[in-house]
Protein backbone atom coordinates (compact mmCIF):
# COMPACT_ATOMS: atom_id res chain seq x y z
CA UNK A 1 0.00 0.00 0.00
CA UNK A 2 1.52 3.39 -0.98
CA UNK A 3 2.23 5.90 1.76
CA UNK A 4 -0.23 8.81 2.04
CA UNK A 5 1.43 12.09 0.99
CA UNK A 6 -0.12 14.98 2.92
CA UNK A 7 2.20 17.45 1.17
CA UNK A 8 0.16 17.22 -2.03
CA UNK A 9 -2.85 18.78 -0.24
CA UNK A 10 -0.97 21.78 1.17
CA UNK A 11 -1.18 24.12 -1.81
CA UNK A 12 -2.16 27.43 -0.22
CA UNK A 13 -1.31 29.37 2.93
CA UNK A 14 -4.87 28.74 4.09
CA UNK A 15 -4.42 24.97 3.64
CA UNK A 16 -1.27 25.13 5.75
CA UNK A 17 -2.90 27.21 8.49
CA UNK A 18 -5.94 24.94 8.64
CA UNK A 19 -3.79 21.81 8.77
CA UNK A 20 -1.62 23.19 11.59
CA UNK A 21 -4.68 24.40 13.49
CA UNK A 22 -6.20 20.93 13.31
CA UNK A 23 -2.95 19.29 14.44
CA UNK A 24 -2.71 21.66 17.41
CA UNK A 25 -6.39 21.17 18.25
CA UNK A 26 -5.98 17.39 18.29
CA UNK A 27 -3.10 17.79 20.74
CA UNK A 28 -1.28 14.58 19.88
CA UNK A 29 2.34 14.70 21.09
CA UNK A 30 4.88 14.30 18.33
CA UNK A 31 2.40 15.02 15.54
CA UNK A 32 3.33 18.69 15.26
CA UNK A 33 6.85 17.79 14.11
CA UNK A 34 5.49 15.49 11.40
CA UNK A 35 2.95 18.12 10.30
CA UNK A 36 5.67 20.74 9.98
CA UNK A 37 7.66 18.17 8.00
CA UNK A 38 4.75 17.64 5.60
CA UNK A 39 4.43 21.38 5.08
CA UNK A 40 8.18 21.84 4.63
CA UNK A 41 8.19 19.09 2.00
CA UNK A 42 5.29 20.75 0.21
CA UNK A 43 7.13 24.08 0.22
CA UNK A 44 10.56 22.61 -0.51
CA UNK A 45 12.73 21.30 2.30
CA UNK A 46 15.89 22.94 0.95
CA UNK A 47 14.21 26.36 0.83
CA UNK A 48 12.76 25.97 4.34
CA UNK A 49 16.15 24.87 5.65
CA UNK A 50 17.77 27.93 4.13
CA UNK A 51 15.07 30.31 5.38
CA UNK A 52 15.04 28.84 8.89
CA UNK A 53 18.81 28.61 9.27
CA UNK A 54 18.56 24.89 10.11
CA UNK A 55 20.64 22.46 8.06
CA UNK A 56 18.53 20.32 5.75
CA UNK A 57 19.64 17.02 7.31
CA UNK A 58 18.87 18.36 10.81
CA UNK A 59 15.49 19.57 9.57
CA UNK A 60 14.60 16.11 8.27
CA UNK A 61 15.52 14.60 11.67
CA UNK A 62 13.67 17.28 13.66
CA UNK A 63 10.50 17.05 11.55
CA UNK A 64 10.08 13.30 11.28
CA UNK A 65 7.01 11.61 12.80
CA UNK A 66 7.39 11.18 16.55
CA UNK A 67 10.27 13.65 16.82
CA UNK A 68 10.32 16.19 19.64
CA UNK A 69 12.08 19.24 18.18
CA UNK A 70 13.18 22.11 20.38
CA UNK A 71 10.86 25.08 20.60
CA UNK A 72 13.37 27.34 18.88
CA UNK A 73 13.50 24.91 15.93
CA UNK A 74 9.69 24.89 15.70
CA UNK A 75 9.61 28.69 15.84
CA UNK A 76 12.30 29.04 13.15
CA UNK A 77 10.51 26.60 10.85
CA UNK A 78 7.15 28.29 11.42
CA UNK A 79 8.67 31.69 10.62
CA UNK A 80 10.19 30.23 7.43
CA UNK A 81 6.78 28.79 6.51
CA UNK A 82 5.06 32.11 7.18
CA UNK A 83 2.86 30.82 9.99
CA UNK A 84 2.65 31.43 13.73
CA UNK A 85 1.48 29.11 16.46
CA UNK A 86 -0.99 30.87 18.72
CA UNK A 87 -2.76 30.19 21.98
CA UNK A 88 -6.45 30.53 22.71
CA UNK A 89 -8.50 30.18 25.86
CA UNK A 90 -10.19 26.80 26.10
CA UNK A 91 -11.44 27.21 29.68
CA UNK A 92 -11.11 30.21 31.97
CA UNK A 93 -8.41 29.90 34.60
CA UNK A 94 -9.94 30.16 38.10
CA UNK A 95 -7.58 32.99 39.07
CA UNK A 96 -8.57 35.01 36.01
CA UNK A 97 -12.35 34.69 36.19
CA UNK A 98 -12.78 38.26 37.49
CA UNK A 99 -11.59 40.24 34.47
CA UNK A 100 -12.46 43.63 36.02
CA UNK A 101 -9.69 43.28 38.59
CA UNK A 102 -7.03 41.91 36.26
CA UNK A 103 -4.55 39.17 37.21
CA UNK A 104 -4.03 38.39 40.86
Amino acid sequence: MPEFDMAQYLNTDEDVAEYLSQVLEDGEPGVLAAALGHIAKARGMTEIARASGVKREALYRALRPGAHPRLDTVQRVCRALGVALTAKVIAPHPNCADTDRGPR
